[in-house]
Formats: C-alpha cells, structure tokens, sequence
C-alpha cells in the first residue's frame, strides 16, 4: 500500500475533503506522484474542482434498524449514500469504504442514488410485520443535500409517509426541507412529524469552510423560522460541538434558534472515527493551523487520550471535566433560551394502510 503523499496547501474549492484516504479494507491505494515540482500543481486530473457523479444504488431494503442504546431511534430511512455537502468532520465518511471507495472526496462527489426508495418504502409499511413508529429520515447522510433537488427521493418517501400516516423526524443542514411544508403540514396534523436543523456555528466563514456545501448559519435560522411558521415542530441540533473551536457557540446558536421558533435541543460531540480523523487533521492544516493543537487535546481529554471512542454512552457525549462543562452549559443556555420546557411523542394513533382501516395495526 502507498502512502499518501504530503499535498499542495490550498484546500479543493466547495470540498471538506481535498484528500482520499486509503480505504482500510482495500490492499492497493492511489495517490499523487508529487516527486516531480513542476508536475506538482497538476496532482489531479480532478483538481480544482472534481465533478459529482451520481451512481444507482440497487439496494433491496430501506430501512436501516439501530439497536444501540444511545441513539434516540430504532429505525431510519437514507435515500443517498455520500453526502455533497462535505462537512469535514462527518462521522458517515467511513461508510463509503464498504464500497470500495474512500472517506475523503469519493464520499462527497461519489454519491449512490437509492432510486427505488419509495418503492421499498410502500412495500416496508405494507407489510403486516411492520409496527408503526418513527421514521427518522438522515440517520446516516443528509436526506437534503443538493441531489434531492434533482431526484426528489425525501419528498417522495415522505409522501409515501404522509399516505400511511407513519410518523417521521427528520435532521438536517439544509434550507430545501422548506420546499417540503405542504407535505410535512399534513403529517405535523396528525402529530407525525418533527424537524431538527443542525447548526455548527454561527459563524459564516467557519461554516463555509467546514460545511462547503451545507446551508449557511443565517439560511439555517431562517429554515427554522419558516419551519415555525408553517405549524411543523422544530428544534435545533447543535451539531456536531468542535472543542475548542466551536464550543464557546453553544449559547449563542441556541439563543437564536429559539427566537427563530425552535421548541426543542440537543447536541452530540464531534467524534473521529477511522479515517475521518485523516480527513479532519488535514482540514485543521489547511483552515486553522493555529487552533490544531488545542482542539486535538480537547477531543483526547474527552475520549480518554484517543480520537475516538465507540463506547455506548461515551462516544456521543464525551466524558470527562470538558464534557461535562459542555453537558451543564448546555443544559443552563437551553433553559434560558426556553427549550426543552415540554416534549409531545410523535403519534402512530392515525396510522393506517391503504385499503384498510385503523384496526389493521390491532390485527397485524
């Protein structure tokens, strides 16, 4: 296996990623031949700007079901695998390496198409098996990125949701969940529907460079106002906490978010798994070499000396004197901002398959 080379600084314009990591699972690896200066600008026939190809996913099932203890859902629904979106921190990076491909670019500008999602939708809430519960929509990638605005995947599926009255959350980046109100009223009429935005930082030009291709912060609270406005439940995810960089936003992201309308807030802390960390130290190099060394011993103080940390319970939240600092200071800012003050369940109660009745769920 070849190493990777050490790379031209200037990070690929619209990319979280301006490397590919070699993939764990793979024996050979490609990489840039840079031995040469005056070859060195031209590393990459893709370079500066690598087009997004698109690819059919065959995948015969929908629904991914979780059974870990410290995700709040059992199943959830991802119409595309990859995210354009970029965010250098993304924990999902590592999924494309079961593909053969690799956690830096190829996840972002090599995105799979579940084309047959709404299909196997209808067929997964058809069936007599299926006990109606929440559906979260972007458990692993972004059901919003920018590929739906061509394949309306999301809309689709929530259409088929809407039909079955199945209730469903989703989590998102993206201003285009907006484009969706009509049919996210319908299932917010029947208490089937809630929405939460992630929000990194407020800070644009941190946004920007974090989340190349992700709504900017101002875009984001304007989605949760006209989410607000539209009768839909909204939250705010502040998503992931970068220690040391973006921290000391918390109190700030959350006092916007609830005067934009958002009711609801959590947070997770930014975690660094496999070849994501390569990704995301290549990121600090690149965007804020200044700040590497205290937010890589933040993230080891709060992973017991790692970059990661896969425990239950631990990998989300963090652990530690830091951890615990964020846990209390979100727990103040969000009760002073007046988030959190109730919770109402997403209800199954008007589920209902069509050409039957409600008394199908009894009878199934």
């Amino acid at each position: 296996m070849h190493t990777s080379p050490s790379l031209p600084p200037n990070p690929l314009p619209g990319r979280g990623a301006p490397v590919n990591p070699p993939n764990r699972f793979e024996r050979l690896h490609l990489a840039p031949d840079l031995s040469s200066t005056a070859e060195a600008p031209n590393w990459s026939d893709e370079r500066p700007s690598p087009r997004t190809e698109f690819y059919f996913d065959a995948s015969e099932s929908i629904l991914a079901e979780n059974d870990s203890p410290d995700i709040p859902f059992t199943f959830s629904l991802n119409p595309y695998r990859g995210c354009e979106h970029g965010c250098a921190y993304c924990y999902a990076r590592p999924f494309h390496e079961y593909l053969g491909l690799s956690s830096g670019l190829d996840f972002e500008s090599k995105i799979m198409v579940k084309l047959r999602a709404p299909e196997l939708l209808r067929h997964a809430l058809s069936s007599p098996t299926w006990k109606p519960q929440c559906l979260t929509f972007s458990g692993v990638t972004d059901c919003y990125q920018p590929a739906e605005r061509h394949f309306l995947l999301t809309r689709q599926c929530l259409q088929v949701c809407a039909e079955f009255c199945n209730p469903i959350a989703i989590i998102t980046k993206s201003a285009l969940v907006t484009r969706d109100c009509d049919v996210l009223g319908e299932l917010a009429g029947h208490g089937g529907a809630a929405v939460f935005v992630s929000v990194t930082s407020l800070d644009s030009e941190l946004a920007g460079k974090l989340e190349p291709r992700a709504a900017r912060p101002t875009q984001r609270l304007r989605t949760i106002r006209e989410l607000a406005a539209a009768g839909i439940p909204v939250g705010v995810m502040v998503a992931p906490i970068i220690p040391g960089l973006t921290d000391h936003e918390m109190p700030a992201i959350l006092e916007a978010a609830a005067a934009a309308g958002a009711t609801r807030a959590g947070y997770t802390i930014m975690r660094l798994p496999f070849a994501v960390k390569d990704v995301f130290l290549r990121w600090l190099d690149d965007h804020a070499p200044t700040k590497k060394a205290r937010v890589l011993s933040r993230v080891r103080e709060m992973r017991g000396g790692k970059l990661n940390v896969s425990e239950w319970g631990q990998r989300l939240k963090g652990q530690g004197i830091h951890a615990d600092q964020i846990r209390d200071l979100f727990q103040v800012a969000a009760r002073r901002a007046g988030l959190n003050q109730g919770h109402v369940p997403l209800s199954t109660a008007h589920f209902r398959r069509p050409g039957g009745t409600q008394m199908d769920l009894f009878n199934s």
